[in-house]
């Protein structure tokens, strides 16, 4: 199979990067990712796993896939794919009691721009993720982006996901 690649953008900031799909680590998701794009959402900036921003969606693949490449301490560049039930994140703690109810199911669409991350959770343990990208061109200019969000605020901003 030829690489795929996508690109990610913020879409209000106007700064996109590319990635590689990890489609020898995680076909299965690479797959249900690749199916279902473009997808776009808003964004978020993690408040536990520190350098990470993601959106949420309602799954997209028929099944939800395995724990292929999975990790809890990605690295600058590392696209993870988490699936969370609505009881997980419907609580005030999480700022979503609004959005999300029990009973749903989320995934979780997260890119991580910088180092020491750590993907646990002081309310549920450990919370691994599927790697299943890595950003290939255009990180620096991302983080820096990232790094404004997490500063200024991510309201009214867009995290899109299309084919490269």
């Amino acid at each position: 199979m030829a690489d795929r690649f996508i690109e990610l953008s913020l879409v209000k900031r106007d700064v996109t990067c590319t990635a590689k799909l990890l489609d020898d680590r995680a076909p299965i998701t690479c797959a249900a990712v690749w199916d279902s794009l473009p997808l776009a959402s808003d964004v978020y900036h993690a408040k536990y796993a520190r350098n990470e921003i993601y959106a949420l969606f309602p799954p997209f693949a028929e099944t939800e896939p395995p724990l292929e490449n999975p990790t809890v301490t990605p690295i600058p560049g590392d696209l993870c794919y988490f699936t969370f039930a609505g009881a997980e994140l419907g609580t005030k703690s999480y700022g979503y009691d609004r959005e999300v109810r029990a009973g749903t199911t989320l995934v979780d669409l997260a890119l991580f721009y910088e180092r020491n991350n750590l993907l646990l959770n002081g309310d549920v343990g450990w919370v691994p993720g599927i790697v299943w990208g890595q950003v290939v061109d255009g990180l620096q200019n991302m983080a820096e982006a990232c790094n404004d969000l997490w500063r200024s605020g991510a309201a009214g901003e867009t995290l899109s996901f299309r084919r490269a």
